[in-house]
Formats: structure tokens, sequence, C-alpha cells
């Protein structure tokens, strides 16, 4: 599948921008604006961490009507633990921005990244809505992409198209993420968009499906955050037959939206704080997926393992300590354990269990001082 430049505004009818509105010190965008010119399809998945951010409640309780038009973002501030004056600036931001673009505040979706605990500047963000919504366009998919960044140190954006029924429909795509990187899911916000017409049913399938083997299997350091969302939108304009539906054209759709999730699940953990090294972490022969996911998870995340390959070390026993500390009726004429080249940037780690038939791959980074370094003067 060919990747394609144009982001989140490639696919029909999406315009998108972000820009600098103060929240950051660093001058750098912090505002991220992507709009649909007619009513979407829309779909979200969200943290499984019981502490939500505002944004959090707000978003999952306008979705509910599987439709939005327009998502508004906020970097630098994640509006989380802020009370009842963190939710009235999360509803306060979509109503401003309803009728800046004329649409039903019901049809905005609102989210923020950052630091945690702070009350949002919510007046930087009301002085440059105009503004923001006065600039966007088909050019600025990567403006808005740097305005959901935090510690990231790159931009995340990816684009295809496919054919479906006689008809071309585009898909494309930004995210955010660097660190709390753990399943269920991250710090990270992802959003896609496409003209494809499908229905909430087969979307919210398709994004479920996408998301278990992607944004929820990768891990940098096993922190869950409060403030995750992947949100899909889907306008319809490239007036292929709805797909309402399994078949031949829901299969197309699936497997470009797992790539997009993919693609961009790798990037985040690239980007990972502090991350020096790519890990690819295989585990087979277990009993069923959930158990090779667990066990995978238990070497991904293990300190003593991440330590090791940042300093190019293959220590096995760190790896098979890691799967016996789950208990499982494995012993060590059963575990084999496989490794690439550890002096390279892209590793990967094999557990072979014997178990049976299942097998499940997590994506995770090496373990750096740069991490602790981050970490320890983030707010």
């Amino acid at each position: 599948m060919k990747d394609l430049n144009g982001g989140v505004t490639l696919a029909q009818g999406f315009t998108a921008n972000g820009l600098w509105s103060g929240i950051k010190k660093s001058g750098k965008p912090d505002v991220s604006l992507i709009f649909s010119e007619i009513p979407a399809v829309a779909a979200g998945v969200f943290t499984k961490n019981s502490i939500v951010a505002a944004p959090l409640v707000v978003t999952k309780q306008k979705i509910k009507n599987n439709k939005a038009q327009a998502i508004i973002t906020n970097s630098g501030n994640a509006n989380c633990f802020t009370g009842k004056q963190g939710l009235g600036h999360a509803k306060k931001t979509c109503d401003i921005f309803s009728k800046l673009l004329h649409i039903s505040s019901r049809d905005v979706l609102v989210s923020s990244t950052g630091i945690i605990g702070k009350p949002l500047p919510f007046d930087k963000i009301k002085n440059s809505a105009a503004k923001l919504v006065e600039g966007l366009s088909k050019t600025k998919a990567t403006l808005a992409a740097k305005g959901i960044l935090t510690t990231d140190l790159a931009t995340k954006e990816i684009a295809v198209a496919i054919n479906v029924g006689g008809k071309k429909a585009y898909i494309g795509a930004m995210a955010k993420g660097s660190g709390m990187i753990a399943p269920n899911m991250a710090t990270m916000l992802a959003y896609i968009t496409t003209d494809l017409a499908i229905n909430a049913k087969m979307l919210k399938i398709a994004l479920k499906s996408a998301c278990e083997q992607s944004f929820n299997s990768i891990t940098i350091d096993n922190c869950m955050s409060t403030n995750d969302m992947v949100i899909v939108l889907a306008n319809g304009l490239a007036k292929n037959k709805m797909i309402t539906k399994q078949g031949k054209d829901f299969t197309i759709f699936q497997k470009a939206l797992n790539h997009i999730c993919l693609d961009l699940a790798k990037k985040i953990v690239k980007d990972g704080e502090g991350a020096t090294k790519f890990i690819t972490v295989t585990v087979k022969g277990a009993k069923n997926y959930a158990q090779a996911k667990t066990a995978a998870l238990a070497i991904a995340n293990s300190n003593l393992v991440k330590t090791a390959a940042y300093g190019s070390n293959p220590n096995w026993g760190r790896v098979a300590a890691a799967v016996g500390s789950l208990a499982l009726p494995v012993n060590e004429k059963q575990l084999k354990i496989t490794f690439s080249p550890f002096e390279k940037k892209d590793i990967s780690i094999c557990a072979q269990l014997k178990l049976g038939q299942a097998k499940a791959t997590i994506y995770t980074s090496d373990l750096s001082p740069e991490y602790v370094e981050i970490n320890g003067k983030y707010n």
C-alpha cells in the first residue's frame, strides 16, 4: 500500500489548521483544528484510565450520536484534574468553535494534551479561535499535526488511497505521542479522516480492530494516560456505495485502516522519550491471543529487557525472567528465545512458549538516561 502526502486533509471535504495561541512558552503551535464541510459519521476509542480529563468527558458524551464535524485540540495543558472549571472550559471551547464554524456544538469534539493538574488557559484558546478557523486550508495538515505535539520530536502523518466499488476514497491521519505510552491507551491522540461512505456500526468495528493491533499493541514506559483518544471521521464524499456489512469493500477499508494505525503507532514508539532503539517483541506458541499478548507485554515492559537493549546486550535471561513472572506452565525445556543483532537500531525479540498456536506482537523502545532526564523535569 503506497503512502501519500496530505495527512488529514487529503480526503474530500476536510480542511485543517494549527497555530500558536500562547499556551506553550516555546512559541510552537499549540492549538489544532480539523473540519469536515459536512457532518461525518464518527467513532472513537478512549483511554481506560479511571482518571479522565475534562475534554474526554465531553467528547465521549458527544460522540454517542455517532456524528461529528470538527475536532479542536490544544497541547501544553491536559485540562485534567481541573474540576468543574475544566469541564466548563471544555464545553465552552466547543461552543466557541461551533459558532465560528456555523455548526452545532454537538458536532464539535474537543481534546487536550500536556501537563496534568494546571488550569487550562482558556482565554488563550478563545482569543485564537477566530484566526484558527479563518486559516482552515487543505494545505495545513502538517500545521495541525504540529499543534497537537508535546514532547514529540516529530510530527506523525500518513495518508493512503483505496478503490471501493469503483470509487476512489482517501484516508488521512495524524497522531502525537512520545511518553506515558502503554496499551488502553497511551499519552497519544490520533485523528483519522476519510471521505468513504460507511455506517457507524461498521466504522466502530473497523476502528476497534485496527487499534487492537496498533495503538493497543505499543508500550514505551507502561504508564497509562488520562487524555488519550483515537477518533475517525467518515464524511461519505467519495460517493461509494455505503458500507453496511462485512464484505469485499469493508475488507479493503479495514486493511487500509490497519496500515494507517500501525504506521502511526510505530512512529510513536520510534519517537519515544529518550528512545535509541525500536524493539519488536513477538510471542509464539501461546494457548490463545490473550496469553500471547500478556507475555509479549511482560517482555516489552521489563526495565531489564529495555536497558539491555539500550546497552546492546542480548541478555536472554531477562526475557526468560519476564515470561516466568507470569507463572505460565512453561519450563526451561519449552521456552525458546531468539534475538536479532542488538547493536542495530531495530531489534526483534521472539519467545516460543510451545503451549499452542497463538501469537502476538508488541512494539516498544529501549530505556535510556534521557528518558529519566525528560520526565524528571517535565512540569
